[in-house]
């Protein structure tokens, strides 16, 4: 009987807390507070969880780990985590650059139309009319780093401020990034000026020659967008016979 309450003694001893109620020592020294305490009876069968304020060394019942309040001094080390301004500067940069690689291949560049001048003509006479046939190149660069899609043109062709020539063409022509292609286009034009008549038909007049003014609408898309591009050109084309000549 000595030796079962001697035991039962020791036990309640242990269970008895130096420290008072609601609070707790860390490693460090440092008092650390709880909003409630757990009974010795129970801690016997009680599963317990590393306390998070104790610096990993004290534990806290398993069931009350979701009512218990922990408080953590404001110098706390785990509140400063290492590395934070590191990290904040390596993603505003990474941001920036890919903010900066975005518009620079993305940003709209020009596209550059150059006529290159006749390819072909034929020449017919009806009584006092020049039917004149033109086959013309256009040289089309796509300065982007994206590809471009021609979808019209639209040329007009005038002689002495006349119009005597029109056509409108669609097309679906790809130009890939920073490509150039060629078009080549023909205009059936028909010139009732007397003069000009003369010097195409006279055998006494040395040169036949006409010049003729070229306005044209280039119209393409990129990125779901749609834009159109003006140009012009002047020619000189001999309207004496049929000629084949490339610039």
């Amino acid at each position: 009987m000595s030796e079962t309450f001697s035991q039962l003694g020791s036990q309640e001893d242990e269970c008895k807390s130096i420290l008072p109620p609601d609070s707790a020592i860390g490693s460090n020294g440092s008092r650390r507070f709880f909003s409630t305490c757990v009974p010795c009876e129970r801690a016997a069968g009680t599963s317990f969880v590393t306390c998070p304020t104790c610096q990993g060394n004290g534990k806290i019942p398993l069931e009350l780990e979701k009512q218990l309040v922990a408080l953590i001094p404001y110098g706390d080390q785990r509140l400063k985590p290492r590395h934070t301004k590191l990290f904040v500067f390596l993603a505003v940069l990474i941001c920036l650059v890919t903010s900066s690689l975005i518009i620079f291949f993305l940003f709209p560049r020009s596209i550059a139309v150059q006529p290159a001048g006749l390819n072909s003509s034929t020449v017919a006479f009806d009584k006092a009319d020049v039917l004149l046939n033109l086959t013309n190149i256009l040289n089309i660069s796509n300065s982007n780093y994206y590809p471009i899609i021609v979808t019209q043109l639209t040329i007009e062709v005038l002689h002495l401020s006349l119009v005597v020539g029109h056509v409108s063409d669609s097309l679906l022509l790809h130009i890939n990034p920073l490509a150039n292609k060629q078009i080549f286009y023909a205009v059936a034009n028909k010139i009732w000026d007397e003069n000009t008549y003369k010097i195409c038909t006279w055998l006494k007049i040395k040169v036949h020659h006409v010049l003729l003014h070229i306005q044209g609408t280039l119209t393409y898309t990129y990125l779901s967008h749609s834009e159109q591009l003006v140009f012009q050109n002047y020619e000189y084309v001999d309207c004496r016979g049929n000629t084949s000549v490339p610039h």
